[in-house]
């Protein structure tokens, strides 16, 4: 069962992911005020991220990349433009 928590991301309350999932201090930052529902957009922006920019995870350059990116998304309200992508 997940507890409710206030999720930076969305700027309101909303139900907590049920463990850390990111390791390190910006996972516990991320577990404290990421709601899964915000963490749910991230990963679909990072799939499209990786697959757009062709990042290899095996790459330490990338993953930072990766994990500036998810940061600035998360707690900077900096939405990921991906070129070429046109929503629906």
């Amino acid at each position: 069962m997940s507890k409710t928590i206030y999720c930076v991301h969305l700027k309101k309350e909303a139900p907590s992911m049920s463990f850390q999932i990111y390791p390190g201090e910006l996972g516990k930052k991320i577990y404290e005020n990421i709601s899964q529902e915000a963490w749910n957009k991230w990963q679909a922006k990072q799939t499209m991220l990786i697959n757009e920019k062709k990042l290899n995870m095996m790459d330490p350059e990338h993953r930072k990349f990766l994990e500036k990116k998810m940061s600035e998304f998360l707690f900077d309200g900096k939405d990921i433009i991906i070129d070429g992508y046109q929503p629906k």
